[in-house]
């Protein structure tokens, strides 16, 4: 090929991939930024969805939409995310279950570790076991004694089988060496009004519903389950403090997008997220809410999966949980 040929040849490449060398030269975001979370509204995701999404609004000059889409265990709004175009514009804030533990229990329309890219890891927070006041238990000791005095007639409560709140209960079960029955919803928000209607006996909730009713006196508070007290709620102790020995389960909430997305975007996203949990007003509403606000690179919040698959596989094995 001659000197001509060649520039011709060079020349026409470049032509070809101008649009994708242009589109990778624009800065990002370009257009507003969906943050898919797989919960209904008002729960501990949406909530740290909406603080961190305004921050990064500001930052980023585009609107940050929160879409909540409930179902299916929290797999409804993930595969959405992990069939997205992988361009930044769709981001995921998942709780455990669509991540670590139904990979566990059933065959899942994605594979999150084929098909999500880790961003962050926003915050972490316990669970808080609560019962229904009228049931004749002031501590965790009294309430194991209780199942044990009625075996199977007590029933407590998940917001869907497979969630953290169901794996909670079924450690619990395991322990103490217990016989409860397990009643799933569709939502912690129909458990909440069940169980303060006293339909339900105890669920493992996330903090920021059971707070108002704890302090109102609809619910009992008995212990959360971390292996430190929440500055939330201080005064209540641990479920290893209780009397329940190795008891460590955390919910939590990662930020992910379709695994194709470019790493530029992923460590720009990574770094506003970041940038929006150490402000202190997001700091201490979501400290409010019961959750220690965090923020990771992508590889650490890998690491913290692999971890917490490996934890919950675990888990189910031992307990022998299922999908009810």
């Amino acid at each position: 090929m001659t000197s001509y040929g060649r520039f011709l040849s060079i020349l026409l490449g470049c032509c070809l991939g101008a649009p994708w060398f242009i589109a990778q030269a624009q800065s990002y975001p370009q257009k507003p930024i969906r943050v898919i979370v797989p919960a209904a509204a008002g729960g501990a995701t949406d909530i740290t969805a909406r603080l961190v999404g305004q921050k990064m609004a500001e930052r980023f000059g585009q609107a940050v939409i929160v879409e909540n889409r409930p179902g299916g265990n929290e797999t409804i709004g993930a595969d959405a995310v992990a069939k997205a175009a992988p361009d930044g514009y769709t981001l995921l804030l998942a709780p455990p279950a669509a991540i670590v533990i139904l990979p566990h229990l059933q065959k899942l329309p994605y594979t999150p570790e084929r098909d999500l890219a880790p961003v962050s890891l926003a915050a972490i927070t316990p669970l808080i076991l609560v019962v229904h006041p009228s049931l004749p238990a002031q501590t965790v000791k009294e309430l194991i004694a209780l199942a044990k005095a009625r075996p199977g007639q007590l029933s407590y409560a998940s917001a869907g089988s497979g969630g953290v709140q169901h794996l909670a209960a079924e450690l619990l079960k395991t322990t103490a060496k217990i016989d409860i029955l397990h009643i799933p919803y569709k939502g912690a928000g129909a458990v909440m009004q069940d169980l303060v209607g006293g339909q339900v006996q105890m669920f493992f909730a996330g903090m920021p519903p059971a707070m108002p009713h704890i302090r109102s006196g609809k619910l009992r508070a008995l212990a959360v389950t971390t292996t430190k007290r929440s500055s939330a709620a201080p005064e209540v102790p641990t479920m290893e403090e209780a009397g329940v020995p190795r008891f460590d389960i955390s919910n939590w909430f990662g930020y992910f997008v379709p695994a194709a997305t470019p790493r530029s975007v992923i460590d720009s996203l990574s770094g506003e997220i970041n940038r929006a949990l150490m402000q202190q007003d997001v700091r201490e509403k979501l400290a409010g809410a019961g959750a220690d606000p965090l923020g990771t690179s992508p590889g650490e919040l890998a690491s913290f999966m692999r971890a917490e698959s490996t934890k919950f596989a675990e888990l189910i094995k031992l307990s022998g949980a299922k999908l009810d």
